[in-house]
C-alpha cells in the first residue's frame, strides 16, 4: 500500500505511536496521532515530536468523521485488536497494521525475527552483537521489543543490511507481509492470557512470526517445548532445532556442561558453559538459538564462539547487581511471568530470599512455587497479586511468606533477613504495572536501593 497523501490514523502516542507516525509523515501520509487519554494535554505530545514533523493530534473521544477519512490505521502494541475502533475499521474493510507491519513494508535487507514467551531479549541482544561483530554496527539493527521501534530504524536499512527483531505476541497479531529470512520461537508457555483469552489463541499468534516463511527460510525452535516442537510439524520453513535435555541428531543441544552441533548423527563440541558469561539453563538455550539462527545467516562459528564468550547478560534478566553484607543480589525483573521467574530460581545455587508479585495478568503460580525446590528460605510480595500467589503457595505447602506495601520495604527487609551466603531476587513473575511504569523503572529501582544498602 502506497501511504503517499493518505489519511493515516496511529494510534497511542508513546515511543512506538510517534516512531509509526514520524514514518508515515517521511513517506508523505497525511498523519494524525490520536489518544483516549483525556488527560494527555496537546502541547505534551507534540513536544515528543521529532524536529520538522507535522501531524495532527486528536485526544479524548474519537470523531466519527475522522474514522471514515481514513485510509489505514496503525495501532501500538499495546491496543487490543478487538477494541471497538479497530473492529470498525475492519468492518469498512479499512487495513488495520501494526508498527512492525508498517516498519517491515517500509525497510530494506535482511530480517531476523524472534519471539518466545521468554529469552526473547537476551537472545535477540546476543544475535544483534554476533551481526555487529560479522558484518559491522552500520549494517545491523536491532529492534522491536527490545526498546527501540522498528519504525524509528526501518528507513535507515539498505540491500545489504540486517535487522534483528524481538517481536511479541501483541506485536505479531497485527502482521500481514511480515516475513522474516531467519524467525524462531524460543518458547511458549502460558502468558498475556488476559489478552489474548485462550492459550490457542496465544500460541496461534506467536506461530505467526513464521507463516510467510518457505522452504528458503529457517526457522529455530526449541525441541523441550511442546508447543515450538509441534509447530515444527507443521511449519512451512526449514526448521531448526535446538535441546536442553537430550542429544538431537540434527540440531543444536546441551550434553552435560558442553553445546555441541549436529548434523547426521555426527556431533562437534562447540563450547563449555563455563566459556561464558551467561548462567541458567534458559540462557544455554538463548546462546544455541542464537547459535542456529547467526549460522543460517552464514556468519562462521569462528566469530560466533567469540562473540558468546564476551557477551554479557542484558540488564533486568537474572542481572547480578551486588554483594552486600555477604549476600548477592540480583535484578530479574523481566521476569513478568511465572515461566520467565521459574528461569530465574534454576539460576539460584544459594539459599534465597525472592521478592515476587504485581500485576495480575491472570496467570497461575502453581508450577512456580513448585520450582522453588528448597532453595527459596523466604518471599516476600508485593502488588495486586500478593493475596493470590500466598494462597497458591499455602496450598502446596510453602508458608514463609512476608507481605509489604512497597519496594524500598522489601529491600530493606531482606537486608535485615539474609545472612551471608544467601541471594536476594527479584524475579516477580507478574508485570509491572499498577506500581511501576515498566519493568526497567522496577528493576533500576531495585539496583538503585541495594546500591545504598550500608556495608
Amino acid at each position: 500500500m502506497n501511504v503517499k497523501e493518505q489519511n493515516v490514523l496511529v494510534v497511542g502516542t508513546g515511543i512506538s505511536g510517534i516512531g509509526a507516525a514520524n514514518l508515515l509523515v517521511k513517506q508523505g501520509a497525511r498523519v494524525t496521532l490520536y489518544d483516549q487519554n483525556e488527560k494527555l494535554r496537546e502541547e505534551d505530545v507534540r513536544a515528543k515530536l521529532p524536529d520538522g514533523m507535522e501531524a495532527d493530534i486528536v485526544i479524548g473521544e474519537m470523531p466519527e468523521s475522522l474514522r471514515k477519512s481514513i485510509a489505514l490505521l496503525v495501532i501500538s502494541p499495546g491496543v487490543p485488536i478487538d477494541s471497538p475502533l479497530v473492529e470498525a475499521c475492519k468492518a469498512d474493510g479499512i487495513p488495520v497494521w501494526g508498527e512492525i507491519e508498517l516498519a517491515y513494508r517500509s525497510s530494506h535487507g535482511q530480517l531476523i525475527g524472534i519471539t518466545g514467551t521468554n529469552g526473547k531479549t537476551t537472545t535477540t541482544s546476543l544475535v544483534g552483537e554476533i551481526m555487529k561483530d560479522y558484518i559491522g554496527e552500520d549494517r545491523t539493527f536491532v529492534v522491536g521489543n527490545i526498546g527501540i521501534p522498528y519504525t524509528l530504524e526501518a528507513d535507515k536499512t539498505k540491500d545489504d543490511s540486517v535487522t534483528v527483531a524481538e517481536i511479541s505476541s501483541f506485536q505479531l497479531e497485527t502482521t500481514d507481509e511480515f516475513h522474516p529470512h531467519v524467525s524462531a520461537i524460543l518458547n511458549i508457555t502460558p502468558d498475556h492470557l488476559n489478552r489474548h483469552h485462550t492459550m490457542e489463541c496465544y500460541v496461534e499468534t506467536k506461530e505467526r512470526i513464521a507463516v510467510r516463511q518457505t522452504k528458503q527460510d529457517v526457522c529455530v525452535l526449541n525441541y523441550e517445548n511442546e508447543y515450538t516442537r509441534d509447530f515444527g510439524n507443521r511449519c512451512s520453513a526449514a526448521v531448526v532445532y535446538f535441546s536442553s535435555a537430550r542429544k538431537l541428531e540434527n540440531g543444536y543441544y546441551l550434553e552435560g556442561e558442553d553445546i555441541f552441533a549436529a548434523k547426521n548423527g555426527n556431533a562437534e563440541r562447540l563450547l563449555s558453559i563455563h566459556d561464558m558469561n551467561l548462567v541458567g539453563v534458559c540462557n544455554y538455550e538463548n546462546v544455541m538459538a542464537a547459535i542456529a539462527m547467526t549460522r543460517a545467516m552464514d556468519v562462521p562459528l569462528e566469530s560466533i564462539l567469540k562473540t558468546i564468550r564476551r557477551f554479557k547478560a542484558v540488564e533486568h534478566r537474572i542481572e547480578f547487581v551486588a554483594t552486600k553484607n555477604g549476600v548477592d543480589y540480583y535484578n530479574d525483573s523481566k521476569g513478568t511471568n511465572p515461566d520467565a521467574a521459574i528461569q530465574g530460581i534454576k539460576a539460584m545455587t544459594k539459599p534465597t530470599i525472592l521478592i515476587g508479585g504485581g500485576y495480575d495478568k491472570g496467570s497461575e503460580y502453581d508450577e512456580w512455587i513448585e520450582a522453588f525446590d528448597g532453595k527459596v528460605k523466604k518471599l516476600i510480595l508485593l502488588g495486586q497479586t500478593a493475596e493470590k500467589i500466598a494462597a497458591c503457595a499455602r496450598k502446596h505447602g510453602f508458608e514463609d511468606l512476608i507481605f509489604a506495601d512497597s519496594l524500598q520495604e522489601v529491600v530493606d527487609l531482606c537486608a535485615k533477613l539474609a545472612v551471608p551466603g544467601d541471594a536476594v531476587l527479584l524475579s516477580p513473575a507478574c508485570a509491572s504495572w499498577g506500581m511501576f511504569p515498566n519493568y526497567e523503572v522496577r528493576g533500576k529501582q531495585f539496583k538503585e536501593m541495594v546500591h545504598q544498602l550500608k556495608e
